[in-house]
């Protein structure tokens, strides 16, 4: 099949640079899909009827174009963050051919000398810049796609709250093209300058001396979330990652979520993982809320409301732990009907009715129970001596494929 839509990644230096086979696509097309400065690159030799997206954006007037030949224009490359992904999941392969040009992120990763493969690149068009949070460590170099001139100056004070001010900053404008440009700073000192919407924020990343790395391995410090007190705790919080076992792209059900210590540590693990915190206490919610931000994971998404009601019409998951409310009547069986064949479940219990709640439930579909002591030195006088926190039961079970 020939394809009807041409999609053409299209630099600042316009027409001009791009290859043979994107310059014949635009001659033969009958239509032209882009933004207002993407068009406005285009000689008067195009013949093709010029459109701009619709506001607000939508594929279905182009989508409604089917068979006829038109051209899309994006910027740089449009399989990185470009249209030409949102396009890919709604047109077969064989109707839709791609022409890339060298990406904004390439082309700053030349200008700057970084191997781009060592590079976080991260997109701030549109989304939340709480995002960042969750790479910043020293020694980490990230590329970040700009929303708008505000930009720079919004991660430069972001960086400076989180003790990340000695960073150096670098903002690139109109990349490959005649008016590029080049600032850099570091955060701590970044004069909010005038930049052009169009631009990328290189940054080295550069702790301050008293800022406290954090892993993205299981286990953060008690400390780094906010909490009043019904948090599972670190060691516990690592066990229990550990046998949730999170995998790219995979959905946790974190149930009774308290902090939401749990559901964060799980999309902390990789940019893919999802979670859905479900807590019913107000308090709560707002905990979870300023954690998930301050912490990296703003997409964790909060469901306001009690197990087992509020499960309902919720998206199946791959994983659950039920941290709170394990005695509740339906919590169990309500969350191991709706998880995955395969997926996992883990539930943690204090008391002693929610331990036999647990030892109940194993009896029925099996898993594994298991104990955790865990004993801290603490002064005793002039000496130390171990204090023992509650003892933990954990059930951890898989259900079964054929379930």
């Amino acid at each position: 099949m020939t394809p009807w839509l041409t999609v053409v990644g299209i630099g600042e230096d316009g027409f001009k640079g791009l290859g043979r086979t994107a310059r014949h696509a635009l001659l033969r097309a009958t239509r032209i899909v882009g933004s207002d400065r993407q068009l406005a690159l285009l000689p008067k030799c195009i013949a093709g009827q010029r459109e701009l997206w619709p506001s607000p954006f939508s594929l279905e007037p182009l989508l409604a174009r089917r068979g006829e030949p038109v051209c899309v224009l994006a910027s740089g490359d449009p399989m990185f963050y470009g249209v030409g992904a949102s396009l890919a999941k709604q047109v077969p392969g064989e109707q839709m051919q791609i022409i890339p040009a060298p990406s904004s992120c390439s082309l700053a990763a030349a200008r700057l000398g970084w191997p781009l493969q060592d590079v976080v690149t991260l997109s701030l068009v549109a989304r939340p810049l709480a995002a960042l949070n969750a790479h910043l460590s020293t020694g980490v170099r990230l590329l970040l796609l700009s929303n708008d001139r505000h930009s720079p100056a919004a991660v430069a004070a972001l960086l400076r709250e989180r003790g990340f001010g000695p960073s150096s900053m670098s903002v690139l404008e109109h990349l490959g093209g005649e008016a590029e440009r080049r600032i850099d700073s570091s955060a701590q000192q970044w004069s909010d300058p005038t930049t052009a919407d169009l631009n990328l924020i290189a940054i080295e990343c550069r702790a301050d001396t008293s800022t406290q790395p954090l892993s993205r391995l299981a286990g953060l410090p008690d400390q780094a979330f906010e909490h009043d007190g019904q948090i599972t705790k670190r060691d516990v919080r690592a066990i229990t990652l550990a046998r949730l076992a999170p995998t790219p792209g995979e959905l946790l059900w974190d149930v009774g979520a308290g902090s939401g210590s749990i559901g964060i540590e799980w999309m902390r693990a990789h940019p893919s993982c999802r979670a859905l915190a479900i807590e019913a206490n107000e308090g709560r919610q707002g905990l979870i809320e300023r954690n998930r931000d301050t912490l990296g994971v703003p997409g964790l998404q909060l469901i306001r409301g009690r197990a087992p009601q509020a499960l309902e019409g919720l998206e199946r998951p791959d994983a659950v732990f039920i941290g709170g409310g394990v005695t509740r009547e339906g919590v169990l069986d309500a969350c191991w009907a709706r998880l995955k064949p395969g997926g996992r479940l883990v539930a943690n219990a204090v008391t002693l009715q929610s331990e036999v709640t647990l030892m109940n439930w194993r009896d029925r579909h099996g898993g594994e129970l298991t104990r955790i002591h865990i004993a801290q030195a603490q002064p005793l006088g002039e000496f130390d001596t171990w204090r023992q926190a509650l003892p933990i039961t954990l059930l951890d079970l898989v259900k079964p494929l054929d379930a």
